[in-house]
């Protein structure tokens, strides 16, 4: 889990991140299923003036925000990791809803996010799932912009539209809304932080040998399914 130190061109946070929970009641407002939403989710529903790309079915009983950087290594671990079983077994189902939100923490990850949202919405999460999984590739290296083109490039960008695509003043403004809100709104200060339905969740969730482990994060999930 990292903890925010800065970001060139946006919001300047300092904090310490904490793996826990946070839940937040009282809101009379209900989502499509009917059920009470908790001051914090109301406050997650709003969104950056470009909207929330979304996954799953907009009616699903669980509704999951994640706030990352496509620069962090514990967002990448978490993507490679457990985003894969979750929405094949949830997201793909019907049963949640995910909405993944750029939170970065600097120029390159604040760039990864600029191309994926140039990418369209339908290539959104794709591009995402691209650059988690080539993320030693391409921030590694000595010139991590033409690391980042190259990738680009493979998912059918030219350098002209590469570098068009990082003049977009509307996209740019997008993700500092975005970070403010999750910063200053929802008491996001490192990444990745989830909310299922509301329960804040921050860090990769890891079984007692201190791997990555689907099973702990689906044991928070199912508190949170009708059914469960």
């Amino acid at each position: 889990m990292r903890s925010i130190l800065a970001i060139a061109g946006l919001v300047v946070v300092v904090g310490l991140g904490y793996l826990g929970f946070t839940f937040m009641n009282g809101s009379k407002q209900s989502d499509p299923s009917g059920r009470e939403l908790s001051s914090i989710e109301e406050k997650l529903a709003v969104q950056g003036p470009m909207g929330d790309i979304a996954l799953g079915d907009p009616n699903a009983p669980v509704t999951i925000y994640e706030y990352a950087s496509l620069t962090c290594s514990h967002c990448g671990t978490f993507h490679r990791e457990i985003y894969p079983e979750l929405k094949s077994k949830y997201i793909d189902t019907g049963k949640v809803r995910f909405i993944l939100r750029p939170f970065s923490f600097d120029g390159a990850a604040t760039a990864a996010f600029m191309l994926s949202r140039c990418a369209g919405d339908d290539r959104y999460y794709k591009f995402i799932d691209a650059l988690f999984d080539t993320q030693n590739l391409w921030i590694r290296g000595e010139d991590t912009m033409s690391a980042l083109a190259g990738v680009a490039k493979q998912g059918g960008f030219t350098q002209e539209s590469f570098n068009a695509c990082l003049q977009r003043a509307d996209i740019l403004a997008d993700l500092q809304a975005v970070f403010k809100q999750g910063a200053e709104e929802v008491g996001v200060n490192s990444t990745p932080t989830l909310f299922i339905n509301g329960e804040m969740f921050s860090g990769v969730p890891v079984n007692d040998a201190g791997q990555p482990d689907f099973a702990v994060f689906e044991k928070i999930l199912l508190k949170h399914l009708p059914e469960s």
